[in-house]
């Protein structure tokens, strides 16, 4: 068995069964499933995320490996996950609480608890109007600057989300956001993994994910550059004496970025097909 304990929760369940207690928490349900139970709970007028895993069982991880998915086993993905972005200086969420038991996978019972980061927006809420109402240049170049440095980042410690869309991304918003001052956090970590070094495959899948969120808001081709400018500076070694021009990203990757626009207009069109209005939901 694991458990670790931060305050209030040290405290509060202290010589008390944990996993009792995590499950009597109260509050508003995010999502509920056979396995797995996310919710908002409020503990001394502060405000924490709850996720809860009681295992998959071995029909939905035969399942989920027979269609080539990973699946999600327990909280310990995402609470290295929080771990090693934290090492790698990207702001995430911060846990509090978590707790393993059982060795076997299929039935493990485990959670994790994280500080509510708030007041925050997410990015895909915050740029849902940039096409009609754009935002200042500056601010913009910044936020995709941010963006790209934390992507950057997070694969350089060799963590690929798995989720990686803009809506992950939470701009902070307790005092007014401009493009000298703001601040990102990157969330929804369950589904991570950590290698030692991330393979190219997942690298892209990432951003190919990432792309296909942000293709609606009113990015330009500068934009897009710009990005990947950022993106591959921040991915190399920091012992590195300079970081890659944009000329030598577009050529290095002309594969990758060839196959990352191929892959982000087949998930616009499953997006169409599956939720746009009036299309037959699957």
């Amino acid at each position: 068995m694991k458990l670790l304990l931060s305050e209030p929760f040290k405290t509060l369940w202290a010589g008390k069964d944990a996993f009792a207690e995590v499950e009597a928490l109260q509050g508003q349900v995010y999502r509920e499933l056979e396995g797995r139970r996310t919710l908002r709970t409020e503990v001394a007028g502060r405000g924490y995320f709850v996720k809860i895993h009681r295992g998959v069982g071995w029909r939905e991880i035969a399942k989920n490996l027979l269609t080539a998915k990973l699946p999600v086993l327990g909280a310990g993905q995402e609470w290295r996950a929080i771990q090693r972005l934290q090492e790698a200086g990207v702001a995430t969420m911060t846990a509090v609480a978590y707790g393993e038991r059982g060795s076997n996978p299929a039935r493990q019972h485990s959670f994790i608890v994280t500080e509510e980061l708030a007041p925050t927006v997410s990015l895909e809420d915050f740029s849902l109007d940039w096409p009609q109402n754009p935002p200042a240049p500056a601010l913009k170049r910044t936020l995709i600057a941010e963006v790209a440095r934390m992507t950057g980042r997070m694969h350089r410690a060799g963590v690929n989300h798995r989720d990686c869309y803009i809506c992950h991304f939470l701009l902070h918003t307790d005092k007014p956001v401009t493009a000298s001052d703001l601040r990102l956090s990157l969330i929804d970590l369950h589904r991570a993994q950590i290698h030692a070094r991330l393979p190219l495959r997942w690298r892209n899948k990432d951003l190919a994910g990432l792309y296909f969120s942000a293709l609606n808001i009113g990015l330009s081709q500068r934009d897009k550059l710009r990005f990947l400018k950022g993106y591959f500076s921040a991915l190399q070694d920091p012992q590195s004496q300079s970081a890659p021009s944009l000329r030598q990203i577009l050529r290095d990757e002309a594969p990758s970025l060839a196959w990352l626009q191929r892959k982000a207009d087949k998930l616009l069109a499953r997006y169409a097909r599956k939720y746009a209005p009036g299309a037959a939901h699957e």
